[in-house]
């Protein structure tokens, strides 16, 4: 009886060891390939003629019919681009001072105050706060222009136009970010802050040391959306003294100067998308690796 099981033991060994491959053919393999190569080319391709245009010279950008990639590659276009930043009174290290720190205020109060406030409604009862969270639920039909004029008003009262407050606060009190700290949270078993507890861990321990590392997907999406929204935040309708202005305001001015800036404008446009598309590069594989290695359950 012991040799037969400790037989039946070895064979589930092998049968479990073995690789299990896809019942899928050869063709289906390469069409598989095919789908995913063509979306990537279409995916890619604003990415490509965004950063070829910036690389063309003047005469290239008017060339028809046009060529993908540049015939004689330059960086005219971007220095250019500096020349005409250093002409202007308000020094353009002054804009860029003024672009990174609303970015990094805002992201930062927004990733810690919506993680708290997350963690208290995804892990707590209290009265209210079914009906607070539902508040937020219906705020995320409303977009940044319906909420201008409101947040407009708000910043108004609190006399905080003509600052980078004005749009620092409202990117912090944005509700997606709580809604998608609240839903991951959720997912996080009960039993980890019980046993934390019974070590003597108190509220913001737990919530540092061992829900906001658990969360790690979440919060590195918010970073992105965050950092994409404030950058290329323009911020003309709460700022108006020349120095307080944001880079992308300003370059898209040089953007407008008509043909004669043709060159300038594609190099603009590269500038200006660099910041997200490079967080969102250094982030991603951080996402595929903790999603891939936080399974966890009760």
């Amino acid at each position: 009886m012991s040799m037969t099981t400790q037989a039946n033991g070895h064979r589930m060994k092998a049968v479990n060891g073995r690789k299990r491959r896809p019942n899928r053919s050869v063709l289906g393999d390469l069409g598989v390939w095919l789908l995913l190569i063509i979306v990537a080319i279409i995916m890619a391709l604003p990415l490509v003629l965004a950063i070829s245009n910036a690389l063309k010279p003047l005469n290239e950008l008017f060339r028809f019919p046009p060529t993908v990639f540049p015939i004689h590659p330059t960086l005219t276009n971007f220095s250019d681009l500096m020349v005409t930043m250093g002409q202007s009174w308000v020094p353009f290290t002054r804009y860029l001072a003024n672009t990174v720190w609303i970015t990094l205020l805002g992201t930062a109060g927004h990733l810690l105050i919506a993680s708290m406030a997350a963690f208290v409604l995804a892990k707590y009862d209290f009265p209210g706060g079914r009906t607070f969270f539902n508040i937020v639920v219906v705020a995320l039909m409303f977009n940044g222009y319906v909420t201008a004029v409101p947040n407009f008003i708000t910043m108004s009262k609190l006399h905080l136009i003509d600052t980078i407050w004005a749009v620092v606060l409202p990117a912090i009190a944005s509700p997606m970010g709580l809604f998608l700290m609240k839903q991951f949270m959720e997912g996080l078993p009960f039993s980890l802050i019980e046993s934390a507890k019974l070590d003597g861990a108190r509220e913001f321990r737990i919530f540092w040391s061992i829900v906001m590392p658990n969360v790690k997907p979440a919060w590195l999406t918010l970073i992105i959306f965050s950092v994409q929204g404030l950058w290329n935040n323009r911020a003309s309708a709460v700022i108006y003294s020349e120095g307080k202005k944001t880079l992308t305001y300003a370059l898209q001015q040089i953007q407008a100067g008509g043909v004669a800036r043709t060159g300038q404008a594609a190099a603009v446009i590269v500038v200006i998308m660099i910041v997200p598309i490079v967080t969102f590069i250094l982030s991603q594989s951080q996402i595929l690796e903790t999603m891939a290695s936080s399974g966890l359950k009760d």
